[in-house]
């Protein structure tokens, strides 16, 4: 490692997904939470990782009184799956998606999931049905303006009735040439990034470090965390803190 985390005995680095790991989905993050990921700190170089933008996930460390933000938290935060990133409070170089697929394919496909959209027979739909970041698109059936518990309810009727699956399935037929990947995530949406921008994006701005090992701690991978709750007890069992 680096000088900049020469005071670090351990030389790994621990990363983090967000909704359903650090927080419940997008809400804020716990004081416990907090105080656990200070201890480990101390010890391993932390980063969180998420799909959503940088607001967004700033929003979910914005404790009310505290003057810290989520860069302040953690020795690397990535948004958009490193996208859009920062080292120790401070930006890295950042990719963007509409220079990547150009402004006329970019419309096509706006265009046909909107049309796609509006053909889908929901219980209930909301609004901001396409999300445009930096780095990807987020395409929502119900609408990201859903409350919680419109999103608790299509959770579970897309796993009844297939809604995003079949979703996914046509536009990688219609665009199978923009080179693409199509990643269900979350309770509502999905993402839409060029293909190698998934979460493992994020390990080029970490490469320099030459860290030893690097844990990631998800509700989405093979040994998946569960909660919140099950961060702080995994996080406490495997680094003894």
């Amino acid at each position: 490692m680096t000088s900049a985390f020469a005071n670090r005995p351990n030389k790994k680095l621990v990363l983090f997904d967000v909704d359903g790991t650090l927080t419940l989905a997008r809400q804020l993050v716990a004081p416990d939470m907090l105080a656990l990921l200070a201890e480990l700190r101390k010890k391993y170089v932390i980063g969180v990782v998420g799909g959503s933008d940088f607001v967004k996930i700033s929003e979910q460390f914005a404790v009310p009184g505290s003057p810290l933000t989520v860069v302040d938290y953690f020795d690397y935060a990535f948004a958009e799956n490193g996208l859009t990133a920062y080292k120790l409070g401070k930006p890295l170089p950042s990719e963007s998606f509409i220079k990547f697929i150009g402004e006329e394919r970019y419309k096509k496909l706006a265009n046909f999931v909107l049309h796609y959209i509006a053909d889908l027979e929901l219980p209930i739909k909301r609004g901001t049905f396409i999300e445009f970041r930096n780095g990807m698109v987020n395409v929502s059936p119900i609408g990201r303006n859903a409350t919680i518990q419109e999103r608790l309810d299509f959770q579970a009727y897309d796993k009844q009735h297939g809604i995003r699956p079949a979703f996914v399935e046509a536009l990688k037929e219609k665009f199978s040439d923009y080179g693409l990947t199509f990643s269900i995530g979350g309770q509502i949406s999905f993402d839409v990034f060029p293909n190698g921008w998934d979460k493992t994006f994020c390990l080029r701005h970490v490469a320099d470090e030459n860290f030893e090992e690097i844990h990631f701690f998800g509700d989405k991978t093979y040994k998946a965390i569960t909660s919140p709750a099950d961060t702080l007890v995994q996080l406490k069992e495997i680094f003894k803190l």
